[in-house]
């Protein structure tokens, strides 16, 4: 519990720290975009005196620097509009050559109309705009932080996604090696018992005791058969999810109090389906297991419900437990996530795994409600 909240609290400050990057980043983008077009309108500024200089200017004058001014403006788009307001001049403005003294026209109109505007006098009443607009490399660099941070927001998701599946496939290796390892140091004891078995059944031919051993011995033989499969693909074959329901409220019913009453509601037909039904009666025995710790005092009920819809059979485990809290829903089949005070959080894990990777289906939490109890749902497809 406490390693899950922690690894929250590093995605907030994560989350916290990108959001302030990117805020400053917009924020030096943006006032470096407003020094440019503050340069900017000094160069047209610049360029309107000389323009002015340039239609005032007798035949005597030296008009050299004054072109010079004229000519380097190779970024900015500017028009030049009389009083009227028809068209003077333009330059690095880009249009097609049908229309362009309309469309010229119409992108003044707009400039002037957004107040980026410079007036030349030319006496008597008569004057020159000067309409201009930000520059292409301006208009980019406007972007560009926009641009920077769609590209660095996609590299974090890329190196999340690579690093969450590199820790996932590392923790898959450490739960199948656990499985197995386990499988292989449970063989010898059981077979020990095994024989024990034997040995008391031909000594004590009438002792009622001994056949319940054999069925506890015969369950462990089970379950490490079961942990011995994890992380091979057993092939499924046709099974009856009554059946499979059926043994699994069998044994809860032997080893939880008598205040926990488990029902199983299934038609009554059998509902075949393929899967390896070892594995699955394991997946819902721990769905129950977890039900039945979630009881206060070990008292409730849980219902196991067997629905077919369609080319879906869905498989529902309800109790009426304490419930999950909201904010652990998510993390409920996450390895290592648990809310009891001993326990690995694997159970949840493995169930997950045994549903998604082995039988393709889908588990999930269908709902839950703290002081109510939990609802898991297990869909499976027939075919």
């Amino acid at each position: 519990m406490q390693w899950t909240d922690r690894i929250r609290q590093v995605k907030i400050f994560l989350v916290i720290s990108a959001i302030i990057i990117a805020g400053l980043s917009l924020l030096v983008s943006h006032y470096l975009v407003s020094d440019l077009k503050t340069e900017e309108q000094r160069k047209m500024e610049v360029w309107a005196e000389a323009m002015h200089f340039y239609n005032t200017a007798d035949e005597t004058t030296d008009l050299s620097l004054v072109t010079s001014v004229i000519e380097e403006n190779n970024t900015i788009p500017v028009i030049v509009m009389d009083r009227e307001g028809n068209v003077a001049d333009w330059r690095n403005i880009d249009c097609d050559d049908k229309d362009t003294l309309a469309f010229v026209a119409a992108y003044g109109r707009r400039m002037r109309d957004a107040g980026n505007t410079i007036k030349i006098e030319l006496g008597s009443n008569d004057y020159l705009l000067v309409c201009y607009d930000e520059s292409t490399l301006l208009k980019r660099l406007a972007q560009f932080p926009y641009w920077q941070l769609g590209i660095v927001l996609i590299f974090a998701i890329v190196a999340v996604f690579a690093l969450l599946s590199s820790k996932r496939a590392e923790q898959n290796k450490v739960w199948v090696g656990l499985s197995k390892e386990t499988a292989h140091q449970l063989g010898t004891p059981i077979s020990s018992l095994m024989a024990w078995v034997e040995i008391l059944k031909e000594n004590y031919p009438h002792d009622e005791l001994i056949p319940e051993m054999e069925q506890d011995v015969k369950r462990l033989e089970r379950i490490a058969e079961r942990f011995s499969k994890i992380g091979s693909l057993p092939e499924p074959v046709d099974a009856s999810m009554n059946d499979v329901l059926d043994h699994v409220i069998l044994y809860m019913d032997k080893r939880t109090s008598q205040k926990v009453k488990i029902t199983g509601h299934y038609p009554s037909h059998d509902v075949i389906i393929k899967m390896n039904a070892s594995l699955f009666e394991w997946v819902i025995e721990n769905l129950c297991k977890n039900a039945v710790d979630a009881m206060e005092g070990n008292q409730g009920k849980i219902d196991l419900w067997l629905l077919e819809e369609d080319d879906t059979v869905a498989i529902e485990v309800a109790d009426n437990g304490k419930g999950i809290k909201k904010k652990d829903v998510g993390n409920v089949f996450r390895p290592g996530f648990t809310t009891k005070k001993r326990g690995w959080g694997l159970g949840l894990s493995l169930a997950k795994r045994i549903v998604e990777e082995y039988h393709k289906g889908h588990i999930y939490v269908k709902s839950s409600e703290v002081g109510r109890g939990t609802t898991f749902r297990i869909e499976l497809k027939r075919k």
